[in-house]
């Protein structure tokens, strides 16, 4: 059967846009090289007209020239033709690898969101705001067992705050009046110790009389003691 019918061929796959454009490109490059040798072979034509004295030589010469120039001018042509047809190429090879990395954004996306939700069921809103609720009652909690604990037993509950006021008030202005007298507060003011010389250092006794005053120079007489003595008439009594 296949010697009667043969044998399908295989297509071959279409060229990529990115071979079409390196095809092009070389093609291009060829267009170049060729103008490169028609603007050499015009630099010696103009050179050659220079030199001749006008006359048949002279008119060679230049439908040489303009010969060359005309293939020139069709070589140009093709160039810009190839030319746009690698900016066409160039902007679908561009097109095409956008599509491309919108595609991949689509799937990294997609997958994205599938362990999204998975992770979402997982973790439900009403949870942590339960959680959250206890965490505040708890904190509530602690404050209160702080409190308690930081409780002084010593101080009683119907201590009247305004009789407290005022006695610190007054504690204040007398704090403050120390400190005016004397610029440092008594209770910082060092002790003194006694001069225990100058206490010691007593007045001698007395050894006799001294000079008896105008305003009891009438007055009782006084026995060895310096007393007034008493009347010889009341004892009797």
């Amino acid at each position: 059967m296949k010697r009667v019918f043969g044998v399908k061929k295989e297509k071959e796959p279409p060229p990529s846009v990115q071979d079409a454009s390196d095809r092009i490109n070389k093609r291009g490059e060829t267009v170049d090289e060729k103008i490169t040798r028609l603007d050499a072979e015009l630099s010696k034509y103009k050179e050659q007209i220079k030199r001749t004295r006008p006359g048949p030589a002279q008119e060679a010469v230049k439908a040489r020239a303009m010969r060359v120039l005309k293939q020139k001018r069709m070589y140009e042509g093709q160039r810009d033709m190839l030319y746009n047809q690698t900016f066409n190429l160039d902007q679908v090879s561009f097109a095409a690898e956008g599509i491309k990395d919108a595609q991949q954004t689509m799937t990294a996306l997609k997958a994205a969101n599938k362990e999204l939700k998975g992770m979402m069921k997982t973790v439900k809103i009403d949870d942590i705001d339960s959680m959250q609720d206890e965490m505040m009652d708890l904190m509530d909690v602690s404050s209160e067992i702080q409190e308690s604990l930081g409780r002084s037993y010593n101080v009683p509950d119907d201590i009247d705050e305004d009789d407290l006021m005022g006695e610190l008030d007054a504690l204040e202005a007398d704090m403050g009046m120390e400190t005016e007298s004397t610029g440092v507060p008594a209770y910082l003011q060092p002790d003194k110790e006694p001069d225990l010389d100058a206490e010691l250092s007593l007045p001698s006794a007395p050894t006799g009389h001294g000079p008896v005053p105008p305003s009891r120079q009438n007055a009782r007489p006084e026995d060895e003691l310096g007393l007034p003595s008493v009347p010889r008439a009341s004892l009797r009594d």
